[in-house]
């Protein structure tokens, strides 16, 4: 089973993207991908599911069954790097998006709980800017929906990595169930580029390399990472964005560093030349 979902022609619905537990051979993990023309409609049915809708590009007006949220938005690329519009929708829900112009529209979901939580939105005052790593691993990351936030399942978060940089490095994991170091989270990498046909470098793969692949990801192809480590390198000339999608049985993100390369967190990176 390939990890690299490529994009698809938008279907009648703007659908590009549509990854199952079933299709990629996990638990937890949905993620959907859309294109909306202007004035447009989409309807979904959250079912047994939670999501969390984000704006990727565009503006929109969101209706649930309790709640409205008109016009948000504001950003029309992701490359204008500030955090994004987003809308919490609890399992049980019916949800209407109305693209208020050409819309990019992600639409992540794993599995509801109890909580009956409500509906709401997440705007870019609600999300954490950080900046981390160093020399050329370092990234931008906006956490949209953290663990420290509420939701049943989800964790979702934007990483920018600039042109020739790494990412999502030291290479870690976080696939172990039941253990005090980590937290068994499925993953998946929604990516875009800029400009648009550029592409990365991103490998998975496992300490005893049972799983060992790389692959190289496009505008709008998603990676999915069922276990093991998954290191994203750039490509010189083409700036990076990433939206991650995590769930598992904890909402937790717990992980450990590959023992080779965890010295790149330390002093002595950079080296001096």
């Amino acid at each position: 089973m390939s990890l690299l979902a490529k994009r698809q022609q938008p279907d009648a619905n703007g659908r590009i993207q549509h990854v199952t537990p079933e299709s990629a051979g996990w638990r937890y993990v949905g993620f959907d991908a859309y294109l909306l023309k202007k004035g447009q409609t989409l309807s979904l049915e959250s079912g047994d599911k939670e999501l969390c809708l984000v704006l990727v590009a565009g503006l929109a007006s969101v209706k649930t069954r309790h709640a409205e949220f008109p016009n948000i938005g504001k950003r029309m690329s992701p490359f204008e790097r500030t955090p994004p519009y987003s809308v919490y929708v609890p399992g049980g829900d019916k949800v209407e998006v109305y693209a208020d112009s050409d819309l990019e529209l992600a639409v992540c979901n794993a599995p509801a709980g109890n909580g009956n939580l409500p509906a709401r939105l997440i705007a870019p005052e609600d999300v954490g800017v950080e900046q981390r790593g160093k020399g050329r691993n370092k990234r931008l990351v906006h956490n949209i929906l953290p663990d420290d936030k509420p939701a049943d399942s989800l964790l979702v978060v934007e990483v920018y990595t600039d042109e020739g940089d790494t990412s999502s490095y030291p290479s870690h994991k976080h696939d172990q169930e039941d253990s005090a170091e980590e937290t068994y989270l499925e993953e998946t990498y929604y990516h875009r580029f800029n400009p648009e046909q550029g592409f990365a470098m991103q490998r998975v793969y496992t300490d005893d390399r049972s799983l060992d692949e790389c692959m190289a990801a496009y505008n709008r192809d998603v990676v999915t990472v069922p276990r093991g480590y998954h290191p994203v390198a750039t490509i010189a000339g083409y700036d990076n964005y990433y939206l991650n999608v995590m769930a598992g049985p904890v909402r937790l993100w717990k992980f450990t560093w590959e023992k080779d390369h965890a010295w790149v967190n330390s002093d002595e990176y950079p080296r001096s030349k």
